[in-house]
């Protein structure tokens, strides 16, 4: 299993122009993606790209730690990670590639809107009015079932 922080820093150094709100939805793709991918169903969820506990916040799905670790950045872009001890995967490595050539060109605002119209950021939040804050949990279950609709529709 990855480290969330290790996922980060290959998508600051692959990704252009990556702030604090766009890295979350990369990082988010990428684990949602992974479980779908790797798993049976959304009832026997055994296989995780990393640990992690996605929250519905106001812009979308954000991992906490990962947020706080960012933070200080505000809105600027993040500067360029040049880690090369990084060891993926070739089936992580190739779940890397992908999120980033499908979500890597939009910016944190794009991610944050596509994030929005996705039914595991819509369950979570609940009936919550748009601008209230949350942690609520995005389930592992609702990720899955989510993006397997999306395969099985291709």
């Amino acid at each position: 299993m990855s480290d969330i922080y290790e996922v980060a820093s290959w998508f600051l150094t692959n990704s252009p122009e990556v702030n604090n709100k766009k890295l979350q939805k990369l990082v988010y793709y990428s684990y949602a993606w992974y479980l779908t991918l790797n798993n049976e169903s959304a009832e026997m969820i055994e296989n995780r790209f990393f640990n992690a506990r996605f929250e519905a916040w106001i812009h979308g799905a954000v991992e906490p730690n990962l947020y706080e670790k960012y933070r200080k950045y505000g809105s600027r872009v993040i500067p360029k990670d040049s880690k090369a001890d990084i060891n993926f995967s070739p089936e992580e490595l190739d779940i890397l590639e992908q999120v980033n050539s499908v979500y890597g060109n939009f910016s944190g605002n794009e991610l944050e809107s596509i994030c929005h119209q996705e039914s595991p950021w819509i369950i979570a939040r609940a009936d919550l009015p748009a601008n209230a804050p949350s942690h609520n949990l995005i389930s592992d279950k609702d990720m899955f079932n989510c993006y397997a609709a999306r395969l099985q529709n291709e």
